[in-house]
């Protein structure tokens, strides 16, 4: 079994990174999908997806849950149904999770990629960037405001949320792998710790 990483976040939350390695048929065992999970993985065109689709269903034996025990709601968002709190995320080989008995989490594995510089403008401010010269350190920390920023979406779990006018990101050295942020929306402030890591050219972000 692949769990490339865990992290004890504190006593009651956890993050469980897998790296996709096997094939369909072997993430298929021992996996039981209600009917509506096996209409939602029959259609999906990527078996890249369909991997990653059953690998976030052996995270969830990691934290002793079952397909079955996973609901969303009519914004999309994933749920437990006792009540604890989860957030997903999938790119590419790899997938993770973040549970918490006790806080509402969120959590974003990206790909470092040259695109992340032609959709920055849309979630950040670029003036913010200019004394950053070095390419790669410069995809890197846009990778984790992206990646921060859903997050935090995640967690506020609904859709009318704007990454550059309502996400905000401290900033932050890479060598200290966290920061804060907030969502500011309606008059309302909500604060959180997050943290991020990288690892074979992708960056985690969490947020708690």
């Amino acid at each position: 079994m692949p769990l490339y990483k865990s992290i004890a976040v504190s006593t009651n939350t956890k993050v469980f990174i897998w790296k996709i390695t096997e094939s369909f048929e072997t993430l298929s065992n021992g996996i039981e999908l209600t009917a509506s999970s096996h209409k939602r993985l029959d259609s999906m065109k990527s078996e890249l997806h369909q991997k990653g689709f059953l690998s976030i269903r052996h995270l969830l034996k990691e934290i002793g849950y079952t397909d079955s025990d996973l609901i969303y709601d009519s914004f999309g968002k994933p749920n437990l149904k006792d009540g604890k709190h989860i957030s997903i995320t999938h790119s590419f080989e790899f997938c993770a999770i973040i549970f918490s008995e006790n806080k509402t989490v969120g959590i974003d594995i990206e790909k470092q990629r040259d695109k992340i510089l032609r959709i920055a403008h849309k979630f950040t401010p670029l003036k913010e960037y200019h004394t950053i010269a070095n390419h790669h350190a410069l995809i890197g920390k846009l990778t984790i405001v992206w990646g921060a920023k859903e997050s935090l979406y995640k967690i506020y779990g609904k859709k009318k949320l704007r990454f550059l006018h309502h996400i905000y990101i401290e900033d932050f050295k890479f060598e200290d792998e966290k920061t804060s942020g907030e969502i500011r929306y309606q008059g309302n402030v909500f604060s959180y710790q997050i943290r991020f890591l990288e690892f074979e050219g992708f960056t985690c972000v969490y947020a708690f």
